[in-house]
């Protein structure tokens, strides 16, 4: 059971290490070109792609000016040309700004012509990196790129989309780009960057006049990725719901322009979609934004709607996911979703949180409980620490996370921050009936360091108004008694709350009240305290972190035990009281 990084994954890491390198001295020696089939003529652009993602004008206004704030940082440029030549503060900004991600903010630009200075900002972009750099032509990075460029059709490739030699310039670069990532798909990295990549030389394809073989080629490779990706129940390989949400945005984009130019689309790809569009609505909270799990945060609200909502055709609500690894309960607006899958394995980890068993709690009033989350427009400051365990709402054993993020160290430099936990770490069961459902989760994260188990039990009422918890840590039969029946193990129970919520202390400190924006009221119990309120932080909506408060239930295990009984079982309760009062501040 111990966190380990087996042998294979490093002789794998290791290859995939010297495939990259060898890519990276072709083309930096510009070999590649020997090695590659004529470039073709492609003619104006065929279609456009549409773009579900809503613009930040105010952020487009401010590029227009000079100023450039991405991943929680900001560069200020004289004429917003020498963007190109200023070093950026860190590497996020930087895949940020050459994946061009602001694109749709400047195209929409309230105070400026933004479709101007959009084109503007491309052509001196391309005029400074058009040709190979090992960083922006990236798979991660350029993928981004000619998907925010797809986006920008019109705009940037159109008839009318300014001078006819620098729109012939960028139609030709997104052809090399394109058939770049195809080229360097099988050393892209594994997971979302992967399928992305092959989505964007696909849709390029579709969406360019006389690109039949990147066309064929690419819709191959995403059925085949698709395939990979996609799980039996829906979910992404990563059990992220934002990268759950971005893979079936994506694949309806590549569909529609697909039907348009009559291309007929792999049964992989239209089944994948189907699978998808169940999972999504399974993320979805009462709010109408997703779950904050692994990398993830409440992603763009309209985005999901428009995914959801696009054919008349059901979708089968589900409760349990049993390849992703989530529970999901929902009762008269209240809904629950409970972490209970293993931590993703290998390349795909890299992104991925040690969150065994943590929860996020939704009402009719909002979010209630959640876990930090994460967003990219964040700084990179924050990444590391929200994927901790104590970033979740969940139990933490010995201030230690259940799953091992690699360190920095010389493996780290080989294979990236993954999460490494034990296979077959978390079990789950589930048992529905009149008064309610019961959620059971178990997790042997901590068992290798202290021979204890974790298990959590959740009910919620089927009025919605009742979600009741049970905490236990317990050593397996089979492991034998332990070395010192005297030694204790302190623990912390965890419960983030939204930074809507303001939560007070009872004078007993057994219990709290808490109160969300529409003046809903609960009260929150538990018989292991005494509880705190202590200082949390939530990313998940954006930038900058919003100040949050967190239940904390402090105790000390026993190193024995079924996990029956206190300490080493806790039970807690989030009731709903009513209507407490319209204004939240005005709670003492």
């Amino acid at each position: 059971m111990a966190h380990s990084v087996g042998l294979m994954e490093f002789a794998q890491a290791g290859w995939t290490s010297l495939r990259r390198e060898a890519s990276s001295t072709v083309h930096a020696m510009g070999l590649a070109p020997l090695f590659q089939s004529g470039a073709g003529q492609q003619e104006a652009l065929a279609y456009a792609l549409d773009d579900p993602y809503g613009p930040d004008g105010e952020h487009g206004d401010s590029i227009c000016d000079g100023r450039f704030s991405l991943a929680g940082d900001q560069l200020i440029a004289r004429d917003g040309s020498d963007i190109w030549e200023m070093l950026t503060p860190s590497r996020a900004f930087a895949e940020q700004l050459h994946g061009h991600v602001w694109l749709r903010d400047v195209v929409s630009a309230p105070n400026h012509d933004g479709a101007t200075e959009a084109r503007r900002l491309v052509d001196t972009w391309v005029a400074k990196h058009g040709r190979w750099n090992s960083f922006i032509w990236s798979p991660s990075v350029m993928s981004l790129r000619v998907m925010n460029w797809l986006r920008a059709g019109e705009t940037l490739f159109g008839d009318a989309a300014g001078d006819a030699d620098n729109t012939r310039r960028r139609r030709s670069l997104l052809a090399r780009q394109a058939k770049h990532l195809l080229r360097t798909l099988p050393i892209a990295e594994d997971g979302r960057i992967r399928l992305r990549a092959a989505l964007a030389a696909t849709i390029t394809g579709l969406c360019l006049r006389g690109q039949t073989a990147l066309q064929r080629a690419g819709m191959t490779a995403v059925a085949a990725e698709v395939t990979r990706q996609i799980l039996p129940d829906g979910g992404h390989v990563s059990r992220a719901p934002q990268a759950t949400a971005e893979a079936l945005i994506d694949l309806q984009g590549l569909v529609d322009i697909a039907e348009m130019s009559g291309i007929p689309v792999p049964t992989e790809i239209s089944r994948g979609i189907a699978r998808l569009r169940a999972m999504v609505r399974f993320f979805q909270m009462a709010d109408g934004g997703l779950a904050s799990f692994h990398g993830g945060g409440e992603f763009d609200r309209g985005a999901v709607d428009h995914a959801l909502t696009r054919t008349d055709e059901p979708i089968k609500p589900f409760g349990f996911a049993p390849h992703s690894g989530y529970h999901r309960t929902e009762a008269e607006g209240a809904t629950v979703l409970f972490d209970v899958g293993d931590a993703p394995r290998g390349e795909l980890s890299t992104e991925a949180h040690a969150s065994a068993l943590s929860i996020e709690f939704c009402t009719p009033g909002g979010r209630l409980v959640v876990n930090c989350g994460w967003h990219d427009a964040q700084t990179s400051d924050w990444r590391e620490a929200v994927r901790a365990t104590a970033a979740h709402s969940t139990l933490v054993l010995g201030e230690v996370s259940s799953s091992k993020i690699l360190a920095g160290s010389w493996q780290r430099e080989m294979m990236g921050a993954r999460l490494v936990a034990p296979k077959g770490q978390v079990s789950a069961r589930r048992n529905e009936g009149e008064m309610g459902i019961w959620l059971e989760g178990s997790q042997e994260g901590y068992r290798d360091r202290y021979g204890l188990s974790h298990r959590r039990r959740i009910f919620l009422a089927a009025d919605g108004g009742d979600l009741r918890g049970e905490d236990a840590l317990f050593r397996p039969v089979t492991d034998g008694p332990p070395d010192d029946i005297e030694v204790r193990f302190p623990f912390a129970i965890r419960f983030h709350l939204h930074p809507s919520v303001r939560a007070s202390l009872s004078r007993d400190n057994m219990s709290a009240l808490l109160v969300q924006t529409n003046g809903d009221g609960w009260r929150f119990r538990t018989d292991g305290g005494p509880i705190s309120l202590e200082r949390s932080v939530y990313l998940a909506a954006g930038a900058p972190p919003q100040r949050a408060t967190q239940i904390v239930i402090h105790g000390e295990a026993e190193p024995f035990g079924a996990g029956d009984r206190p300490p080493n079982r806790v039970r807690w309760a989030f009731q709903r009281l009513g209507r407490i009062g319209g204004a939240v501040g005005g709670i003492e």
